[in-house]
């Protein structure tokens, strides 16, 4: 088939949509498929292709705020005729457009496309009045969307909910995944002398990295044989940098933006990864990636993390904001052997589902379906 698939974000940024993009083209290509991503031209635009997988860049894109404080970039074609040019030149069998709500790429697609359609949903909005404000404008500029869309799918049930209300239609729930290749699943085998607790993420409120550092703080009190690194940066890196000046935490450490490869590196030598984000998250590819790692994770209770952390891995939830509990669980996490194995057991199974090319078998069967019905 013919596939075009539409990346609202900035392809070049990383983040998880952006990543279940280009392994999502790079797996159907690699299974015979056409495929072209269709994206907004990064501010600093680079051409040509991507792997093996041609892009089209459309628009441009700009750098905005989310009702989640989250910073992202997402754009659209200012050109009258470039869309039309784009898909009447294409000829797509399918067009699979990811976050197809977000302005405006997306919709402007959708309005111009004459083959079917499929849209994944990624994204879930917190209950704040904010969001909720936020609502009333998306809800009148989904109709106009969903009406053209052949098939929905969604990467969890959290992410489902706003489309099902909306519609009253089936939303299939295909996963977020990963490359089990890359992370290799290599548990730690003897307990090091300074045992370390990972952070990878935005340093951003929602994310909850204060209440991490809190709960390390109650810990750190009786052990001197932990350390907690930050990996990542965001707006409020230096109020939580003054809240450890503050109150001399010891042996934290910010290590700002680090390659794939390093990152790696520091998920196999961690003791405990944790992401103890309190609201916002529709799936949890952190999680993901520190399951394939064979590192023990420690996660916020919040909708997205607890459809991944299902079964044995719920011993992972817990609520951030409780520090002595936080802190006892990671205190736990840390030291009992036999409670770390039967995690791990768990992890290594359970994230066998998430490998690529199985998340993208569900896909290529909803193609055939779609294409299928095409020809009737």
């Amino acid at each position: 088939m013919k596939i075009g698939i539409v990346c609202p974000y900035d392809i070049d940024r990383g983040g998880g949509v952006q990543e279940h993009v280009l392994a999502q083209a790079a797996e159907l290509q690699k299974r015979g498929h056409n495929v072209t991503i269709l994206t907004p031209k990064p501010r600093k635009h680079k051409p040509g292709k991507i792997g093996n997988v041609k892009v089209i860049f459309i628009g441009n894109s700009t750098k905005v705020k989310t009702p989640i404080k989250t910073s992202l970039e997402l754009g659209a074609s200012l050109k009258k005729d470039e869309v039309d040019d784009i898909l009447a030149s294409e000829g797509f069998d399918l067009l699979h457009i990811h976050e197809p709500e977000v302005p405006f790429l997306g919709a402007q697609i959708v309005a111009k496309a004459s083959c079917p359609i499929i849209a994944t949903f990624h994204a879930i909005h917190p209950e704040t009045p904010f969001a909720r404000t936020i609502e009333t404008v998306r809800i009148p500029y989904s109709k106009s969307i969903f009406t053209k869309l052949t098939e929905l799918t969604a990467v969890s049930d959290a992410a489902a909910i706003f489309v099902r209300e909306r519609t009253g239609r089936n939303v299939n729930i295909i996963p977020n995944g990963i490359d089990l290749n890359k992370y290799a699943f290599k548990p730690q085998t003897k307990a090091p002398a300074q045992k370390k607790i990972l952070y990878i993420g935005r340093l951003e409120k929602r994310k909850g990295v204060i209440y991490l550092i809190k709960a390390y703080a109650e810990l750190a009190k009786h052990r001197s044989d932990i350390s907690l690194q930050l990996v990542g940066d965001g707006d409020l890196k230096d109020s939580l940098q003054s809240y450890i000046d503050d109150n001399d935490i010891p042996r934290v450490t910010f290590m700002g933006y680090v390659s794939e490869a390093k990152k790696l590196t520091l998920l196999h030598n961690a003791s405990v990864f944790c992401s103890p984000a309190l609201y916002g998250e529709s799936f949890g590819i952190v999680l993901l990636e520190a399951m394939a790692s064979g590192t023990v994770t420690i996660a916020g209770d919040n909708v997205g993390y607890a459809g991944v952390l299902n079964g044995t891995g719920r011993l992972s939830l817990v609520n951030p904001k409780h520090t002595k509990e936080f802190s006892r669980r990671l205190d736990v996490f840390l030291d009992d052997v036999g409670l770390r194995q039967t995690w791990l057991d768990w992890a290594e199974q359970n994230v066998k589902q998430y490998d690529y090319p199985k998340v993208v078998d569900h896909y290529e069967k909803l193609y055939r379906v779609i294409k299928k019905g095409a020809k009737r």
